[in-house]
Parts: structure tokens; C-alpha cells; sequence
């Protein structure tokens, strides 16, 4: 493990041909979330240069004062040229493939892969603007633990069963300064957000796949169509909220096709 720009990072590989990945894992995770798929990784495409990065205020990256997605992105990016990367493959689950998007919407890279994160997020913004009060008591645990029990971990494979249980429950400060913007902003300035963010990659025509662990609802498929025309779409089929998890080999074939 080393550190570029305050940020830990797991570092394979070296730069050749092929467009460099880094790998943003999702919210209260780190970097061991990618084990599975980088062993499929150096069996498949070996001596890929991968850059995996723990994000502020997870594994051994230290909390920052402000986490909204440009935020972070501005973090990440500081992170990717100090590890003398250009031209990235921004891949990320969860949060981090929200991450991902933001960052490939400001900065260049050679395409983006979101692991089974939708980007239509106001409803789930407003969730959690219900859920305010909850969220900011020594009862935020309901909430967290009530969003964990809908992501199909008990379906994964005893070791991805294992990678995707948190060690414990987050930290409250973590959910909070992640979540301040989804707890602050209209859930309808949140969705103009993304949907600008998503037509700023078309534009520039910049490579998008979605990756996602079961059939997407078809209204979410229109929208996400109509702001990306161009979006590429894989359903791993039972694998919950971990295809990176549940079908590592599966998602390291993704990653080898970004050429």
C-alpha cells in the first residue's frame, strides 16, 4: 500500500498500452472490496495497471471537511496525477460509481464503469430527507442496517458474503458528510444534476457500461438511455448489489474490454 495526495492506495501494475483503472469502492467499504475481481484481474489481463484508492474517511484515508461528489472527484483526481495516471478507466460500485461519473463529467478519462449504481436519485434522496431525524440520532443505525437488508448479501458466496458485511456499522459522521448533499439539496436539483452530468458524457462521447446485479426497472432505462444513448448494459442476473462481488471474473471481462 502507498498514499497519493492523503488518499491510500493499492497500486498493480505498470502503464503500457492499455488505459490504466481505478477503482472507487462503495460507502463504509475500502479497497479490499476489489480482492476477488484483481485476482480474476492477474490471471486474465496481467500486469494491468490498476490503481485502487480508499476514499476519504475509509480504510486508511483520513475523514476530509467536505464530501460531495465534485469533492471527492477533485480528491481522486489529485490522487490519480500524483500516481502519474492520465487517461484513466474510472470504475466504481455503489457510491463510488456515482464518484466515478461525477469525476468523468470534469475530468478526461477513457471511460467510465458503474457497478450497480442508478443515478436516478431522488427518490432516494427523499428517503433520507424522511429519515433525517433517524439519520442524525443514536438511532442512525436503523437506517443504514434497514438499507444493507435489501442488497441481497445473503445470496453472495460465503467470502463475498464476508467482503460485503461492513466490520461494523459506520461511523455516523462518515454517513452524514457523505450523505449531506442527497440530505440538503432538492431531490429534483440532484437529478439535474446527474442528468447533466450523464449528457456531458455524451457529448464527449465518452464509453459508459452499466453494471447491475438484476434486471433495471424499464422507466429507469428510459431515462438513462435518453440523457446516454450510447450507455452499454450488463444484468448479472442474482447477483444483488455485488456483481463485483458475486461474479468477479464476469466483471474483470468488462474491465479487459476497456481497451
Amino acid at each position: 500500500m502507498t498514499t497519493y495526495a492523503g488518499l491510500r492506495a493499492d497500486r498493480r501494475g505498470k502503464p503500457d498500452h492499455r488505459p490504466p483503472l481505478v477503482l472507487l469502492h462503495g460507502l463504509s467499504y475500502d479497497h479490499r472490496q476489489w480482492g476477488p475481481v484483481l485476482r480474476s484481474m492477474e490471471v486474465s489481463d496481467p500486469g494491468r495497471s490498476i490503481l485502487v484508492l480508499d476514499m476519504p474517511g475509509h480504510g486508511g484515508s483520513p475523514l476530509r471537511e467536505r464530501h460531495g461528489l465534485d469533492d471527492v472527484a477533485a480528491m481522486v483526481h489529485e490522487a490519480v496525477t500524483e500516481a502519474g495516471l492520465t487517461v484513466p478507466v474510472m470504475v466504481g460500485h455503489s457510491l463510488g460509481a456515482a464518484l466515478a461519473t461525477a469525476y468523468a463529467a470534469t475530468y478526461p478519462v477513457r471511460g467510465v464503469i458503474n457497478i450497480d449504481q442508478p443515478l436516478r436519485v431522488g427518490g432516494f434522496a427523499a428517503m433520507l430527507q424522511h429519515n433525517e431525524h433517524l439519520l442524525r440520532s443514536p438511532n442512525y443505525g436503523t437506517v443504514w442496517n434497514g438499507l444493507l437488508g435489501r442488497m441481497g448479501i445473503d445470496t453472495l458466496p460465503p467470502e463475498a458474503r464476508n467482503l460485503a458485511n461492513p466490520d461494523a456499522l459506520p461511523a455516523q459522521e462518515i454517513l452524514l458528510t457523505y450523505w449531506n448533499e442527497l440530505l440538503t439539496t432538492p431531490p429534483s436539483v440532484l437529478q439535474e444534476l446527474n442528468t447533466a452530468r450523464l449528457e456531458r458524457l455524451a457529448a464527449q462521447g465518452t464509453p459508459y457500461h452499466y453494471v447491475t446485479g438484476a434486471e433495471p426497472d424499464p422507466d429507469y432505462l428510459t431515462w438513462l438511455r435518453q440523457a446516454l444513448p450510447d450507455v452499454a448494459i450488463t444484468v448479472l442476473n442474482g447477483s444483488g448489489h455485488f456483481p463485483h462481488l458475486a461474479r468477479p471474473a464476469d466483471i474483470a471481462r468488462v474491465l479487459i474490454d476497456c481497451r
